[in-house]
């Protein structure tokens, strides 16, 4: 019984870490524009596996003030985007 146990917990540690790496899988894109006051940006990007979306230009919301910042206009990055409370939002660049 205990083994059951033991193998039930792994495989969903497994399962877990399986889904954590897929939903920071990075995207190519490059940022159109930045609004700062109203906390988005325009990115034409790559297609978003994560999301099911294929490439296209759109808006993100971006959340983290820091985050912001590092995004320029004409600037090539690799960022992470996730429904945030329904939004797509960026949660991570490099």
């Amino acid at each position: 019984m205990r083994t059951a146990i033991k193998i039930t917990v792994a495989a969903l540690l497994s399962l877990s870490a399986a889904f954590g790496a897929f939903a920071e899988e990075f995207t190519k894109g490059a940022v159109n524009k930045v609004d700062t006051k109203a906390k988005k940006v325009t990115i034409k990007h790559e297609d978003l596996k994560g999301l099911d979306m294929p490439a296209m230009t759109m808006v993100f919301r971006v959340e983290d003030p820091a985050l912001l910042e590092k995004l320029k206009e004409g600037s090539n990055i690799e960022f992470v985007a996730e429904r945030v409370n329904g939004k797509l939002t960026v949660t991570q660049v490099k």
